[in-house]
This record gives structure tokens, C-alpha cells and sequence, in this order.
């Protein structure tokens, strides 16, 4: 089975700070109720991520 996962930021920087936060478990709270160990988040890819859609 597949997980997508979805990270919001505004800038490259702020998508990888998220996923490692996650994995860290610094920033993000337990999910209550689910019996199963902490997923990790997949690896960011290697190119820098772009903002797609409206600019402000």
C-alpha cells in the first residue's frame, strides 16, 4: 500500500524542515486511537521543490 503524504509550506525549505520534524517527532503530535507503530515520511526528492500555481 501506497501513503502520500502532504506538507505544507511555502518554500522548499519549509517542506524539509516539516519532514523532519515529523521523523524527529518535535513538532507533531500523536495520532490518538491508531494502533500501529509511527510511519515515516518519505524522502523529500533530491531536486528542489517549486511553488506551482498563484504567486503572491
Amino acid at each position: 500500500m501506497k501513503w502520500w503524504w502532504n506538507f505544507v509550506g511555502r518554500t522548499d525549505e519549509e517542506i524539509r524542515q516539516a519532514r523532519e520534524d515529523w521523523m524527529s517527532g518535535d513538532r507533531f503530535g500523536e495520532v490518538k486511537g491508531y494502533d500501529g507503530d509511527r510511519l515515516d515520511a518519505p524522502e523529500v526528492p533530491a531536486t528542489q521543490l517549486k511553488a506551482r500555481g498563484r504567486v503572491r
